[in-house]
């Protein structure tokens, strides 16, 4: 039974995607949808990404591109990637090739026109399927029957596969996260526990992406899980290893039943230890951005809350800390809370408390400190260590009192203390 993706895919007949198909197929070429888009129409999901393989060698494909009036770079020409920009989209076209020589990180290729070729030189089988300009579905692997039982599994040996690119060990895992059901595919599973050392060869960049992209599924619990059992867990995150995972579970329910947007940071939160050093070693190795890093080191300085906290002591710890990092950790709380809540009444109260706190730590904002440096000056401070201590003893007294008094009574209590 033929499958076509013409009735689930109305972005198929866009009239310049269909000229950019038909330009690529004259003379005897031929050119099709490729990996991901066919995957995502034939399972449901949005589709962002519309690339095509064709039998056209990459220096063709920019000539007729260009001649047809379309914008072509060579972002990928050495390994046959050509992106063409249609209608303001950008596809990446990329000619059929088959690897002739792989380090377990990059592939040497040449290019051919055997399809069946092609698509075994890819790693999963839910990634190999193309799609004809008018929408029928080719399957060379057994990609649509993986599709129906929502299983992925490696094209041919698996072990194979990932000496290829060991970054297929992490890609196993995640996209397993976001289109598997059930248990992963048994000789997928052994051999990326027998290979994980090979993932010491990839670039902190690449296993960094790939993590990422992990934990930004919609449920990533049951592939950390996986990931936990194979010892792969511990070869791309050691943090993780004597602290668990457990509450990766309380916060994607928290998501769904709070509304709160998938944060792959505040997960990676949850699965590693609160401990600065640790977290600066981790943002070093993988090569987090500045941000990334200085959320997790802001998370990790951020002391623990209390469900009984009341908001203006917390309000003192927000002034003191970063507030990101304190909302993180009420988050995080409060997922853990809920899922005790479950069987525990203390729990429920504390989870109350938490909703609490987080709500005002979220629309919490940072009172002004009325006085400087000049006004003090002014009251005939001279520049100086001292003035700068009276100016650090006032504001901690206006914190303390909950950040009260105003500039006239702080300039009051700079002139005594300018007396003594």
């Amino acid at each position: 039974m033929s499958v076509s993706i013409a009735g689930r895919a109305d972005w198929l007949f866009d009239k310049h995607l269909q000229r950019l198909l038909a330009v690529l197929t004259e003379g005897g070429e031929e050119a099709r949808i490729a990996g991901g888009a066919v995957r995502n129409v034939l399972m449901g999901r949005p589709v962002t990404d519309i690339d095509i393989a064709t039998t056209c060698l990459p220096q063709e494909t920019m000539r007729r591109a260009k001649a047809e009036g379309f914008k072509a770079v060579p972002t990928g020409i050495d390994h046959g990637t050509i992106t063409v920009v249609a209608d303001g989209k950008p596809h990446e076209i990329t000619t059929l090739r088959a690897d002739v020589e792989t380090d377990g990180r990059r592939a040497k290729v040449s290019f051919g026109r055997d399809w069946k070729l092609d698509a075994e030189r890819r790693d999963f089988t839910i990634n190999a399927l193309y799609a004809e300009a008018d929408g029928r579905v080719v399957d060379l692997v057994g990609g649509i029957a993986d599709i129906e039982a929502r299983r992925l599994r490696f094209i041919g040996d698996p072990e194979a596969r990932i000496r290829e690119d060991y970054l297929r060990i992490l890609r196993f895992f995640r996209f397993f996260a976001w289109y598997g059901e059930g248990r992963p595919d048994a000789e997928g599973l052994k051999a990326c526990a027998r290979l994980k050392d090979g993932l010491s060869q990839l670039s902190a960049e690449r296993v960094w992406s790939e993590l990422k992209k992990l934990l930004s599924a919609p449920d990533p619990s049951r592939a950390l899980l996986w990931m936990r059992q194979a010892s792969v867990l511990t070869a791309a995150l050691p943090e993780s290893e004597k602290w668990g995972i457990d509450a990766i579970h309380g916060l994607t329910k928290a998501e769904k039943d709070l509304g709160w947007a998938v944060d792959p940071m505040l997960r990676l939160e949850a699965i590693v230890p609160p401990d600065a050093a640790r977290m600066k070693t981790l943002a070093e190795r993988l090569r987090l951005s500045t941000s990334e890093a200085d959320r997790l080191r802001h998370w990790a300085l951020a002391t623990a809350v209390a469900s009984k906290t009341t908001e203006g002591e917390l309000a003192k710890r927000l002034y003191r800390g970063d507030r990101q990092g304190f909302v993180d950790r009420l988050r995080l709380a409060l997922a853990s809370m809920r899922m005790r809540a479950v069987e525990d009444n203390d729990a429920l109260l504390e989870a109350g408390g938490f909703s609490r706190l987080l709500a005002f730590a979220a629309r919490w904002e940072k009172p002004l400190f009325p006085l400087k440096g000049a006004d003090l000056t002014a009251l005939g401070a001279t520049p100086g260590p001292k003035l700068g201590e009276i100016l650090k003893n006032l504001e901690a007294e206006w914190i303390e009192a909950g950040f009260a008094p105003d500039r006239g009574a702080l300039l009051d209590r700079a002139a005594k203390a300018l007396e003594t």
